[in-house]
């Protein structure tokens, strides 16, 4: 056979092998890859910091009443448990001392689960009976302590037109001489709710003009109702006395359009656990005397 067809130009037998990547070059990808896992994986850990909470499962948000039935079928351990998984997620920043010191404890909780009636505005005054204990204690949801900003009663709503839908529902236990006081509106700044409080004027409740301040008579607060925030300032200056406090609801199966309730969204869901854990309220959950009760309606 003759090997001048090599020579005279033919195909040769073996095709050369492409050329190999030079070594400048395979160490600069290496270390472009090296530099890309730390800045991907800080990625990925703000991914979690930031992950929103798990969604309740749809099937339990009846949407056209505005209400997350999953909250109904928690006992007090659960509902613990529900609160601090949500703490968890939106504060993921918090040390374990500080975890705990946010913690609401399962005594703190009263169990509502067997009530079975839907969790609405309707429903709202039957069920402060029925949490209240005793027919006894029901009776006094009326009446206010003569200490003047010392409520029975405290409702958490997450918005202030929620205030307002829970003030309006809870009118059947207003008297000449107790007061549902709406502490949060558009209307309503935080001086004006400071002023309500220490004197507890009707003015706060339905819009009046300044000058008609003088001729508008004082009464007691039986039940107060606001954001988490504007208690939390309430409390701070001293305007809103827990001293009589029974009780404080949290409205926990409303919810938006959005499907969110106060549970589920960080910019009411942290000031109402801190609300919640205040000293002076945290002292008092389970105790003998002067016991404070957390119902989530």
């Amino acid at each position: 056979m003759s090997e001048s067809g090599a020579s005279d130009g033919g195909i040769p037998l073996i095709e050369p092998l492409s050329p190999s990547p030079s070594p400048s070059s395979t160490s600069t990808k290496r270390k472009r890859d090296t530099q890309a896992q730390p800045a991907e994986s800080k990625r990925a850990a703000k991914r979690q910091r930031t992950k929103k909470p798990k969604d309740i499962d749809d099937d339990e948000l009846n949407t056209a009443a505005g209400v997350n039935t999953a909250v109904a079928h928690m006992d007090s351990r659960l509902l613990a448990d529900h609160v601090a998984q949500r703490t968890k997620r939106f504060e993921p920043e918090l040390s374990l001392v500080e975890l705990e010191d946010r913690y609401i404890p399962e005594r703190a909780i009263l169990d509502t689960s067997s009530w079975k009636r839907q969790r609405d505005l309707e429903n709202l005054p039957d069920f402060l009976e029925h949490s209240a204990g005793s027919k006894k204690k029901a009776s006094k949801l009326n009446k206010a302590a003569e200490e003047k900003g010392s409520p029975h009663t405290i409702v958490v709503a997450g918005a202030g037109l929620r205030a307002a839908d829970l003030t309006r529902a809870l009118r059947k236990f207003q008297t000449k001489d107790a007061m549902v006081a709406k502490l949060f509106a558009k209307h309503i700044k935080l001086h004006e709710a400071t002023e309500f409080c220490k004197n507890t004027r009707q003015v706060f409740r339905v819009p009046q003009r300044s000058s008609q301040l003088a001729n508008t008579p004082c009464r007691r607060m039986s039940i107060g109702i606001g954001t988490p925030q504007r208690l939390i300032d309430l409390l701070n200056n001293g305007s809103l006395s827990t001293a009589h406090l029974e009780r404080i609801v949290i409205d926990a199966s409303h919810i938006d359009r959005k499907k969110r309730g106060v549970l589920d969204m960080k910019d009411t869901q942290v000031p109402l656990v801190q609300l919640l854990t205040r000293d002076v309220l945290k002292g008092r959950y389970g105790a003998s005397e002067k016991k404070i009760d957390l119902v989530f309606y």
